[in-house]
């Protein structure tokens, strides 16, 4: 059960076109699909190719209402905040970052993080998908000694140890790859992170 997790296109619809040329079972938009929402028609045009394969999670440029009524418009699945079943795995999504000095349209407070997480917390072996990072990490590095992740979902990786977690967010750190524990973890970026899942 092949699973492709890709973020922060921001309206590359080459990038995106790559991206669905893979072939996957499913496909996991993990957020900031567009800068601060423009364009997103055009990608869903692209999207709608893998129509049900596809889920799509709001990152910080786009809010959880626009994210929601674009995948009702082009048949995709809306992932965040929710979950679903593959190759043995509770994949679940929760969009949106911890704040930003931008004030975009999709951040939550860390408190906001912790509580929309823990509805996830019972989801054994879990996939979990994350439009930010982990705080302090090589995830959500921006330079030396400067870290922007979600101190939120460090804790809640450290403390339920999900088979994996992919995120994005952090330009700056795409294709990065560490192990929180038991946690193999990716900032899968807009190349994209094409992952086997099978039973544990």
């Amino acid at each position: 059960m092949k699973l492709l997790v890709f973020s922060d296109i921001h309206g590359d619809e080459r990038a995106l076109e790559r991206l669905l040329a893979i072939e996957a079972d499913y496909y996991v938009a993990a957020g900031d699909l567009t800068s601060w929402g423009h364009g997103l028609e055009r990608l869903g045009r692209l999207l709608a190719q893998r129509a049900e394969r596809v889920w799509v999670l709001p990152g910080n440029h786009e809010s959880a209402e626009t994210i929601a009524s674009f995948a009702r418009r082009w048949g995709l699945n809306d992932l965040h905040g929710r979950s679903f079943q593959a190759g043995g795995y509770h994949v679940a999504g929760l969009g949106y970052s911890n704040p930003t000095p931008f004030n975009t349209p999709g951040e939550y407070s860390e408190e906001e993080i912790a509580r929309r997480l823990e509805k996830f917390a019972g989801l054994e072996p879990l996939a979990l998908i994350c439009h930010c990072p982990p705080w302090n990490t090589a995830l959500d590095r921006i330079r030396d000694g400067v870290h922007a992740g979600s101190r939120s979902l460090r804790e809640f990786v450290e403390r339920r140890q999900p088979a994996y977690l992919f995120c994005g967010h952090i330009h700056e750190a795409e294709g990065m790859a560490v192990r929180l524990g038991k946690t193999q973890a990716y900032n899968v970026g807009r190349r994209g992170r094409l992952v086997e899942l099978s039973v544990l």
